[in-house]
């Protein structure tokens, strides 16, 4: 989760920037404002805060220097975020607002009122979205800054002379692209360098000292996972897919979020699917967490549920109404076999089919920035009466369409 501290630091950094700009008089581009002062008879009211498609095309006329497109394309392969993501608002601040500066002169515009502006708007992050387009650029003035808010919202774009376009919310096009676009990072604790090293230097993290790896933890394991679609729009990049278990809260009849499986997950609930496909071994719910939840609730199970987390890793945002018809159609058309458990007196391990009562997710967070995409309820592929081979569950979704199939095995 970004923590609030995280989500302040930048608009934090902006406004002392703005304070410092006030009080000198040769800041580059922070010359006096067209039009009445502030306070003057007649003065115009403060400026709304500035949309981020403002900013954008603040950065792609900066970008017009080459030496501020040198300086962006060496933070940018420098960071050592998840796609090498840079917090736009702190980026602008830095050093002394050098960034902020440049966008300033770019536009022409005082560098206190960017700052506000920037300080005004929903937290961003910047970066290349596009593998191709982050190993095409080389810092040419053949870029473009793009934004959006929402992940197939048609994204706003500008070249470094600050021509308008419209982007395809589905393609990419062949000029690379510069996102800015809200924040789905959680910058407020740099990667540890095990987690850098699987993102950035292409290898599995391992120590390298041979031998038989430990056996797996007692628990429900996900080994395969396939998708339809990533569920995420090209500006927003990689998707990132969570398993959630959902279960009973207390002795209602609503739904709690007990573990989640994802990217941003410690060992051993991490996985990190980038593509529509994926294979390994990550643990959804550990056999001690299963048996204390089926001590703690008797005759009730858990579902498992997909999602394409949109803004804050592992926390569920989605509209309550979304959620609930989802389940209800889901329940409905499979007679509420829907959800899993352990099999007992069995020689052999098995999560199988079981009837799930809850109906609702008894708290869904409000979203910040745009709703997670509810990818769907895993259901066996036997209730589902379809099969795909080497997977055996069917993740169903919003009308009971097919959204994926993965592996569920305990171990």
């Amino acid at each position: 989760m970004l923590s609030h501290t995280a989500r302040l630091a930048a608009p934090a950094a902006l406004a002392l920037l703005v304070g410092g700009l006030a009080c000198s008089d040769h800041t580059p581009g922070t010359g006096p404002e067209p039009g009445n002062r502030a306070g003057s008879p007649g003065a115009a009211p403060p400026a709304a805060p500035a949309p981020p498609e403002q900013l954008a095309r603040g950065l792609a006329l900066a970008l017009g220097d080459p030496a501020f497109r040198a300086r962006v394309r060496a933070e940018l392969a420098r960071s050592p975020y998840r796609e090498h993501k840079l917090p736009f608002q702190r980026f602008l601040a830095a050093e002394g607002g050098v960034a902020l500066a440049a966008l300033a002169r770019g536009t022409g515009r005082a560098a206190s009122a960017l700052a506000r502006e920037a300080d005004g708007t929903m937290p961003l992050e910047m970066y290349l979205p596009v593998p191709a387009h982050a190993r095409a650029w080389t810092g040419g003035p053949d870029v473009l800054v793009a934004t959006a808010i929402g992940d197939h919202d048609v994204p706003v774009a500008f070249d470094v002379h600050g021509n308008r376009r419209l982007l395809d919310p589905e393609r990419p096009p062949a000029t690379p692209v510069i996102a800015v676009v809200p924040v789905e990072t959680d910058f407020s604790t740099k990667p540890s360098p095990l987690i850098a090293c699987l993102e950035y230097c292409g290898g599995d993290g391992g120590g390298g000292g041979g031998g038989s790896p430990p056996p797996p933890s007692p628990g429900l394991y996900m080994t395969k996972a396939h998708f339809v679609d990533d569920f995420e729009g090209w500006l927003k990049g990689s998707p990132e897919f969570e398993v959630h278990i959902l279960g009973q809260k207390g002795q209602t009849d609503s739904l709690t979020d007990y573990q989640c499986a994802g990217e941003k997950q410690l060992a051993p609930y991490n996985f990190d699917q980038n593509d529509l496909d994926w294979s390994g071994s990550v643990m959804l719910f550990s056999q001690a967490q299963l048996d204390a939840y089926n001590a703690a609730h008797p005759g009730q199970n858990v579902r498992v549920f997909v999602v394409e987390d949109d803004d804050t890793a592992c926390e569920i945002k989605a509209n309550r109404d979304n959620v609930g018809n989802l389940f209800k159609a889901v329940d409905d058309a499979y007679k509420a076999v829907t959800a899993g458990n352990q099999k007992s007196n069995t020689l052999v391990k098995l999560f199988t089919r079981a009837n799930a009562f809850q109906k609702l997710l008894a708290a869904v967070a409000s979203f910040f920035n745009t709703n997670d995409e509810l990818v769907g309820n895993a259901v066996e592929d036997g209730v589902v009466g379809t099969t795909y081979p080497g997977y055996n569950w069917i993740v169903k979704g919003d009308n009971t369409v097919t959204n994926g199939w993965i592996k569920l095995e305990m171990k």
